[in-house]
């Protein structure tokens, strides 16, 4: 009963057109900002480890411009419950879907790697209606069930599969004969119990997941970078596809996974604001 009162409430919020959305975009900003000022503390102290080059002001304005595109997302991200396919395709320009398609066209399997950047989360419909072969979708299940059920089931609107995390292996394993692309999040926070390997990111000491990389070398499946980036146009973006990997078995252990996190970085540090400087990202540290 929860469930349906709280996703019949974000199904209505979502028929409002988009210019009402980002009225109410607006008036969120200052809540979040100016009134509640959320996480703020985690915000400022994010991008000062991450960029100790910068002036205090510097940091303030990525800051500022962060908090400002932040509600876009969540009102980007309700509309996903109820967005037609032709306004999906209209906002999200796909660049070069060739790069996919030389590797599901032979019959592969397609490692995808994207990021907390820009709106990752509509870039999963545009992705499900591009694809005439099946979309899994790695996911990191949220601890409340509710929350967890309503994103899942408008992510899956257009016929990606909802994949947890820990089933990855034998979701692919069933598909392994067949074209396909599974999306992963890469930037997640694992826990000392998924990953137990440090790199540095964003020149802090980070512990990163590397199940991507541990996928694409047993399948032997090239690894796509999904690039998500916001246009100048309020809720219009881009996406661009860079294979970083052809032939996984070639890389050492660990190349893979700085690969795809270097590709990354130089995405975030090119336009700081679009990444999810709220995440609390850095909150796991190595143990003796």
């Amino acid at each position: 009963m929860k469930e349906k009162l709280i996703y019949g409430t974000w199904y209505l919020i979502s028929l409002l057109p988009f210019w009402c959305l980002y009225v109410l975009s607006d008036f969120l900003f200052i809540l979040i900002y100016y009134v509640f000022g959320y996480r703020k503390k985690v915000v400022l102290q994010n991008l000062r480890n991450a960029f100790p080059e910068k002036s205090e002001k510097e940091i303030k304005d990525i800051a500022y411009k962060f908090y400002r595109y932040f509600p876009d997302l969540i009102v980007e991200s309700i509309k996903m419950a109820s967005i037609k396919p032709e306004e999906v395709i209209k906002r999200i320009e796909l660049l070069n879907p060739e790069e996919v398609y030389q590797y599901t066209e032979k019959g592969k399997g397609v490692i995808g790697v994207t990021s907390h950047y820009g709106n990752w989360e509509l870039s999963i419909h545009r992705l499900s209606l591009m694809m005439d072969v099946p979309e899994l979708i790695i996911y990191k299940p949220l601890n409340n069930k509710v929350f967890n059920n309503i994103h899942n089931g408008m992510r899956s609107r257009f016929g990606a599969e909802m994949v947890p995390m820990k089933q990855i292996l034998r979701h692919i394993i069933k598909l392994k004969n067949h074209p396909h692309i599974s999306m992963f999040v890469a930037d997640q926070t694992p826990t000392y119990q998924d990953s137990d390997y440090f790199m540095e990111f964003l020149n802090q000491e980070t512990l990163v997941y590397t199940g991507t990389e541990r996928i694409a070398r047993l399948m032997k499946f090239p690894v796509v970078f999904c690039e998500v980036r916001r246009k100048e146009k309020r809720g219009y973006y881009s996406c661009k596809f860079t294979t970083l990997v052809v032939n996984p078995d070639e890389y050492p252990e660990h190349e893979i996974t700085h690969i795809h996190n270097r590709f990354t970085e130089r995405i975030i540090k090119e336009e700081p604001a679009y990444w999810l400087w709220s995440h609390r990202r850095w909150k796991r540290k190595r143990r003796n």
